[in-house]
């Protein structure tokens, strides 16, 4: 208690420091949280409208090099925290977004039985200039809730890619085109989940799960902490 309230916690949602001692998120801004709920898409995971769909859209005409996806919230509910997390230093949100991955996912994760957790890799020059890869805390703090180990060694960005945040499907999926090189499969990995931090068109998680089929890794499936609606 004595540390709670010489360090308080930041509420993730607004930014602010916490109204309850001991809790992550404030009262008020708990209940501004959408989490991902069915409907969902079967394949990515994506909030869908009706029951009687199985797969959004855009998984309906697009391959995957993925088994399956999850996510744990509705973008647009926590766009600001996440970009706080992202671009701003809110390193400490780590914590709160692995546990509540963990408590909202762990049924998940035990059906599918991943050998390892393997974040999206940031370039090095990246990760120099925002001094740390958010995919990569997150992925840790998961680790520390459900015991499943991470693999940080398996994978690098092979080249710099633009930020895809501005770029069409297409202008994605040539960026991405040997972004991804496996550095080292010592250990003979079956099962992994990627851990990233947003899913917008899937072009990262498929670029890094090609390449982790061409190094013979037969099991492939990712978690985001956040994705869009699917149509």
């Amino acid at each position: 208690i004595l540390l709670d309230l010489l360090f308080p916690a930041r509420c993730p949602v607004c930014d602010g420091i916490t109204d309850r001692i001991g809790e992550n998120v404030c009262r008020k801004c708990r209940h501004k949280i959408v989490y991902i709920k069915e409907p969902y898409c079967m394949k990515c995971g994506k909030q869908l409208k009706s029951d009687e769909q199985e797969y959004c859209n855009d998984c309906k005409r697009t391959h995957h090099y993925y088994i399956q996806g999850t996510a744990l919230y509705d973008y647009g509910s926590m766009a600001d925290s996440i970009f706080r997390f992202k671009y701003a230093g809110r390193v400490e949100y780590a914590k709160f977004f692995g546990e509540e991955l963990y408590r909202e996912k762990k049924s998940w994760l035990t059906s599918v039985r991943p050998d390892a957790l393997v974040p999206v890799p940031a370039h090095p020059s990246r990760k120099r200039r925002r001094g740390y890869n958010q995919a990569e805390l997150l992925a840790r703090e998961l680790s520390k809730c459900s015991g499943i180990p991470i693999n940080t060694r398996l994978i690098c960005r092979a080249g710099k890619t633009k930020p895809l945040k501005n770029l069409s499907r297409f202008e994605r999926q040539n960026n991405l085109k040997k972004a991804f090189k496996i550095r080292r499969n010592d250990v003979k990995l079956n099962t992994i989940v990627i851990i990233d931090d947003i899913y917008t068109t899937g072009s990262t998680i498929d670029a890094m799960a090609k390449a982790m089929q061409e190094a013979g890794i037969a099991s492939i499936y990712f978690i985001t902490l956040a994705i869009g609606r699917g149509i």
